[in-house]
């Protein structure tokens, strides 16, 4: 019997053992997607495929600040992602041979409580027993749109990061590509199409038509707690659009990281679904952003006419022999056009609505009332040290509905230091 059970092999899952570890604790990870060590983010093979943040900003240790950087990669550099993913690997390589940490390459299916513990099936029928659980899913494939019914999935992706065949084969092909979504999962599809050597026609369209802002050098502000507006998103605006005028927006936008969980949760239920509504999509592409290398990328196939970004909507896609009939009607334009496109390939981002999660073993938690949907939809409720219920811990994407901000590798290496510190507490008491 191990002490922890951890359901998924990303960034969360990988780190969770790798503290698990040095606590002097065992762990069995539990990953059936072939992604192990390196999740969806950190698996990319692509070269083009950077990392949005430099990598001084990258060690995946708290404590350790400067770890991606000794492992050869310059402080102000925008490093490839496999790279990181290779770091992270190496880790979970050391935890490993150390003897405290064992990998079943299998899906998880169910959990249920036996005694003080837990009991996880695996798809093979094998069933591992453990004191305590953690899940780190991250995040999951969007749900499947219904514009897209009837569609043959080689010609309506819904999966963006399990589209490999389909970027080959377009790029092949030469045929026009739609991408629905204009964020960092549209900003890795055009740069795959573009390393795939695609040619055709590339349109990226959502409903403001936004696309994230590029990294730039800028002067560093310190903001207190107690300078931020709490309780009201309307507040907060104003108060970033006038540190924005007087100095550098990117300066304002990041002063607030250290605060955000506080911000978030500062917000009741009415002003959070005010931000998601009305905020999110402009704090998305001013905080989330791109390395200048990417930006200049995009900047040069928009200028060549090979990409645009479209705000707007679908509304309608149907079959048309080997293509798909696609009307969009562009935003204030008030009348649908008519296009055609070998692909459409679903990139508005991971699912939103946990009620719509097709992960096995969330859904039979979900169902069996050992975790809870958070209010918002967005992931699962947990209470301040990430507990999700008696002896289940979760981390990163599904923890976004209460802190929000726990998407990025800064802010999920505190959070797992700080649950393996209470699963440590919690077992060698």
């Amino acid at each position: 019997m191990r002490d922890v059970v951890i359901v998924g092999a990303g960034f969360s899952g990988t780190m969770a053992a790798a503290e698990l570890t040095r606590r002097g604790l065992s762990a069995t990870i539990v990953e059936g997607g072939g992604r192990i060590g390196r999740g969806t983010a950190y698996s990319t093979t692509e070269a083009a495929h950077l990392l949005n943040v430099p990598a001084a900003k990258m060690s995946a240790w708290r404590d350790a600040p400067g770890d991606f950087v000794a492992a050869g990669h310059a402080p102000d550099a925008f490093a490839e992602r496999r790279q990181f993913g290779a770091y992270l690997g190496r880790i979970l390589d050391q935890a490993v041979a150390a003897g405290a940490v064992d990998i079943a390459p299998n899906r998880a299916l169910s959990a249920r409580r036996e005694g003080e513990g837990w009991a996880v099936t695996l798809d093979d029928g094998r069933l591992i027993e453990a004191a305590a659980l953690v899940l780190a899913q991250g995040n999951q494939p969007p749900a499947p749109m219904a514009v897209a019914a009837g569609i043959p999935l080689e010609r309506f992706v819904n999966d963006p990061w399990r589209s490999g065949d389909a970027v080959k084969q377009v790029a092949s092909s030469g045929g026009d590509a739609l991408i629905l979504g204009t964020g960092l999962t549209m900003v890795d599809m055009v740069l795959s199409l573009d390393a795939a050597g695609h040619g055709g026609r590339i349109v990226a369209l959502s409903r403001r038509g936004q696309m994230p802002r590029a990294h730039a050098a800028y002067e560093p502000v310190v903001v207190e707690i107690e300078e931020v507006p709490l309780g009201n998103v309307l507040a907060l605006w104003r108060w970033l659009r006038r540190r924005s005028r007087a100095g550098s927006w990117r300066a304002a936008v990041d002063a607030l990281r250290p605060h955000s969980h506080a911000i978030w949760r500062s917000f009741d239920v009415g002003e959070q679904q005010r931000f998601l509504r009305h905020a999110r999509p402009w704090w998305d592409v001013h905080r989330h952003r791109i390395a200048p290398r990417v930006a200049e990328r995009l900047g040069a196939l928009i200028g060549a006419g090979r990409l645009e970004v479209v705000a707007g909507r679908v509304r309608r896609i149907e079959q048309a022999g080997d293509e798909l009939a696609v009307e969009i009607e562009r935003r204030g334009a008030g009348k649908r056009e008519g296009n055609q496109f070998a692909v459409v390939f679903n990139c508005t981002g991971p699912l939103g609505n946990m009620a719509q999660t097709r992960d096995p073993l969330l859904r039979q938690m979900i169902d069996d009332g050992l975790v809870a949907i958070h209010r918002l939809g967005m992931g699962i409720e947990v209470d301040a040290a990430s507990r999700a219920g008696p002896g289940v811990w979760a981390l990163g994407p599904l923890t976004k509905g209460v802190l929000w901000e726990i998407v990025a590798v800064p802010d999920i290496r505190g959070q797992v230091a700080d649950v393996a510190d209470d699963i440590a507490k919690e077992l060698k008491s």
